[in-house]
């Protein structure tokens, strides 16, 4: 990489970029006071009565993430990837599903792996595990759904997982799948680092002022990202609450059928945008009919596979491994719903 040097002289210009969460929420708020303002007022009510309902299990979610980033717990992920492929899958599903890693690690970690060998099996079933559930979604995910829908959707992302990671291991051994990623791609960066260089896990990490460092950093970076996502979202919900049809819901996502999950599947792809904001709107959808193996559907093929996921996978696998990450993740995400969806009529008769 080429150096640039600044005289000191030189005047730093530095030019604050806008950012999209804040902007979209202020174009709705200024509307529904411009155009609405009753519906405003409502909103603002509602989003203040959530905001205060989830805000100590929020707190909670905060302080688990700067713990795993103070601690250095990402560095425990390397040990997920030695030993034989079966045991290994296993392994890489558990901790892609309890990782804490951040979404903008997870791809520069996968072109790590794959550079240094680890076999495209365990790699699949972390890749498809990580994104949709470490600490803090547990904790945010239960403070919005309830601890019944959390642990549900913990299990579906290690099933998530497993199925990709046994179904890659069947593809590779017939003779698919070689060589993943595309052409030049490779080294992964910082979050590769983990893997080709694991640093010690120091659960206290306050005794070094470094780790200290890092864990409030990421306390205060992770709280206003997750803040302004749920505000948006409840925002979102309040108007879903006020301005949607009575029965829409129902009607389309309702049911103990296999159509609603299967719908709910592939709507969540393109319309899944965040973790944390489709929480809130997947509770309204509850409330107004969605069945909860459409609303888990929903979450797990959308954490999956949204679009701007699906575009940083595209960018550095090849087309066949990338079509096989987008099968696996809908079929999980598929038989997830379903079975969640007969799991919650066996409670609901309990």
């Amino acid at each position: 990489m080429s150096e640039i040097n600044v005289a000191i002289s030189d005047p730093i210009r530095w030019t604050p970029r806008p950012d999209p969460i804040l902007t979209v929420l202020g174009l709705v708020s200024a509307a529904l006071w411009w155009f609405a303002p009753d519906q405003a007022a409502s909103s603002f009510a509602f989003v203040a009565k959530a905001a205060l309902s989830v805000g100590p299990l929020f707190l909670l979610s905060i302080a688990l993430l700067a713990g795993a980033a103070g601690a250095g717990a990402d560095n425990l992920i390397a040990r997920a990837f030695v030993g034989r492929s079966a045991p290994m899958v296993v392994l890489a599903a558990l901790m892609g599903a309890l990782s804490p890693f951040c979404s903008c690690g997870v791809i520069p970690l996968i072109a790590a792996l794959l550079t240094i060998g680890v076999p495209l099996p365990a790699v699949m079933a972390f890749w498809l595990a990580s994104p949709l559930m470490d600490p803090a979604q547990f904790v945010l995910t239960a403070s919005v759904l309830g601890w019944p829908f959390a642990l549900a959707k913990t299990v579906a992302a290690i099933m998530v997982g497993l199925i990709g990671g046994f179904g890659t291991l069947g593809l590779v051994r017939v003779g698919m799948l070689h060589d993943p990623l595309r052409n030049g791609v490779g080294d992964g960066g910082c979050g590769g680092s983990k893997i080709r260089r694991p640093k010690e896990v120091m659960w206290a990490f306050w005794h070094e002022p470094a780790r200290l460092s890092k864990a409030l950093n990421a306390a205060r970076s992770n709280s206003l990202f997750l803040g302004k996502m749920l505000i948006l979202a409840f925002v979102l919900e309040s108007l879903m609450v006020a301005w949607m049809p009575p029965g829409l819901v129902a009607r389309w996502l309702g049911g103990d059928g296999v159509w609603s999950i299967l719908l709910s599947t592939i709507v969540g792809i393109p319309a899944y945008l965040n973790g944390t904001a489709a929480l809130p709107l997947m509770r309204e959808l509850m409330s107004q009919g969605m069945s909860p193996g459409a609303a888990l559907a929903f979450l797990v093929g959308g954490g999956v596979t949204s679009i701007p996921a699906a575009i940083a996978v595209w960018s550095i696998a090849r087309p066949p491994v990338f079509a096989a990450y987008l099968g696996f993740a809908v079929v999980g995400a598929a038989l997830s719903g379903l079975v969640w969806q007969a799991a919650s009529k066996l409670l609901v008769g309990v």
